[in-house]
């Protein structure tokens, strides 16, 4: 059996795959090792994973986990977790651009997007990422994520650049003063879930032209300060991740602006996971 897990730092899937070809999963919290420790990941494995999918009590044969934050130093660390919890016969631990091309190119090559909490990109030769421009996080970068877009929004509104009303129905509508605001961003843990969260406001008021206007800039930003670096204008574009397949509008537009082709948007990759790691074992 093999169990797959694609893990965002909002929740995370894990399908489990049997020898007949039957499928099963669930959605825990998000698994992050860059923000979390071995005890808490431990936690969720332990609480929220084992004690709910059926696997029969038949050993793991392996596991495959793709997450973000999965730093090539943070490898060995997930992979003993998860073989210390699971008791799997083999454990891979990629990054979650690595199952976002798999699942959106199989064995060819292009230009694999993520946007969702966060925003990643790389160059993709059918095997690996061969080139990744560094996403940097929602502070530095992450242009276009659902953290930027709420941090951009958040900004533009209790700065007075939105249009008249809408911070008074912002605040109405979601209970959130700026002093809430500031305290979730700066005091409170994972404050880009808190960002990101903003996303479903913004796509209700898409169409207030200073809202659209926002959004497009920062998908243009994330085209600009990403793809570039790479050359291949010739290469199709692929996107997984919630705020791609929601935004995808605007992300197409974004991405024609400034002289690419989106060919195809996933709001979730593990179908393309499952897929792909099936041809795998044919």
């Amino acid at each position: 059996m093999l169990l797959i897990a694609d893990s965002g730092s909002t929740k995370t899937e894990w399908s489990l795959v049997r020898d007949n070809g039957e499928t099963s999963g669930l959605i825990t919290q998000g698994i992050n090792p860059f923000y979390q420790t071995d005890e808490v990941i431990a936690s969720i494995l332990r609480n929220e994973l084992i004690d709910k999918i059926e696997w029969g009590g038949k050993p793991l044969d392996m596991v495959c986990f793709y997450g973000a934050g999965v730093r090539p130093e943070m490898r060995s660390r997930m992979s003993r977790l998860l073989n210390e919890v699971l008791s799997s016969e083999h454990v891979t631990v990629e990054s979650d651009l690595v199952g976002a091309a798999r699942a959106l190119f199989g064995h060819d090559e292009g230009i694999a997007c993520i946007l969702g909490t966060g925003s990643n990109s790389g160059l993709y030769d059918g095997s690996g990422i061969v080139a990744s421009t560094p996403p940097l996080g929602f502070i530095l970068g992450d242009e276009g994520s659902g953290a930027t877009l709420g941090k951009l929004f958040l900004g533009a509104l209790f700065k007075g650049l939105m249009p008249d009303g809408m911070r008074e129905d912002y605040e109405h509508q979601t209970g959130q003063s700026v002093a809430d605001v500031i305290e979730a961003v700066y005091r409170k843990p994972l404050p880009n879930r808190y960002l990101a969260s903003t996303s479903k406001y913004i796509l209700q008021h898409i169409e207030v032209q200073e809202v659209s206007d926002l959004v497009i800039d920062s998908f243009r930003l994330f085209f600009r300060r990403n793809l570039t670096q790479y050359h291949r204008k010739d290469l199709p574009v692929r996107a997984v991740g919630s705020v791609a397949a929601y935004y995808s509008k605007w992300l197409t537009l974004a991405a024609e602006q400034e002289g690419y082709i989106i060919d195809k948007i996933l709001k979730n990759p593990m179908p393309g996971l499952i897929e792909f790691h099936i041809s795998l074992l044919g």
